[in-house]
Formats: structure tokens, C-alpha cells, sequence
């Protein structure tokens, strides 16, 4: 089961000392608007979200449809079908994806210690 473009979502208190922080570990500001609050940092295929006041804890993040540089795919699975593959499979869904609908939706599930998973769609 192909999730897509994987990221780590961090919920930060100082959005400008994150970013400083983590471009001292070589990554660069990617996408995002630091007025809104948050920006995409990468370092090679390696990428980060920092996010000031939108949540509150850090979240693990897969894009269905993205390339680790957020290009669209032509094949993947739609986040629906994976969402159907899960809960076939047993796992509990906190927010769930619109089964009727088409395009970009997201769902979110936790691991056993209580991670937020977030597997969001934008195409």
C-alpha cells in the first residue's frame, strides 16, 4: 500500500527560530507562507512542516498523489481507497475521508502510543 510523499508535521512555538534551526541542519524553505504561519522545508527528498498554532502536537504526514517533491502523480491510490484498505484492516479512523466525494480529502488515524497520522490528499 503506496501512501505517497512522506513528511513530519511539527507543531512549533516560534515558527522564525525553527526555521533557522533546521536551515543550520541544511534544509531550505520549500513552500509554504511564513505570514500564514507555516512553511515546507526539504534537505534532499527529506521533508518538514513547520506549522505555528494550527495543532498541537507533531503529525506524520503522507500525501497519495504527490512525488517527495510535491508534483502530482499520474498513478497512486486515492486516499478513499486507502482509508477503505484500513478499516477492512481493523484500523480506527479519528476523521474520515468523504467516501462519496472526488479529489483532494485527508483522514487521520493514531499508532499504538497515540501518533497522529494524517494522510492527506491535494490532487
Amino acid at each position: 500500500m503506496e501512501l505517497g510523499a512522506f513528511s513530519a508535521s511539527l507543531a512549533v512555538t516560534d515558527l522564525q527560530a525553527s526555521k533557522l534551526f533546521y536551515e543550520m541542519l541544511g534544509f531550505t524553505v520549500f513552500a509554504g507562507d511564513q505570514s500564514q504561519n507555516w512553511l515546507i522545508m526539504k534537505n534532499g527528498n527529506h521533508a518538514i512542516g513547520l506549522f505555528h498554532g494550527m495543532f498541537d502536537k507533531n503529525i506524520l504526514t503522507f500525501n497519495p498523489g504527490w512525488s517527495s517533491d510535491a508534483q502530482p502523480l499520474s498513478q497512486f491510490m486515492d486516499v478513499r481507497e486507502l482509508q477503505r484498505r484500513l478499516k477492512d484492516r481493523g484500523v480506527k479512523m479519528i476523521s474520515e475521508a468523504d467516501e462519496s466525494s472526488t479529489g483532494p480529502a485527508s483522514f487521520t488515524i493514531a499508532d499504538p502510543d497515540g501518533n497522529t497520522i494524517l494522510v492527506d490528499q491535494h490532487v
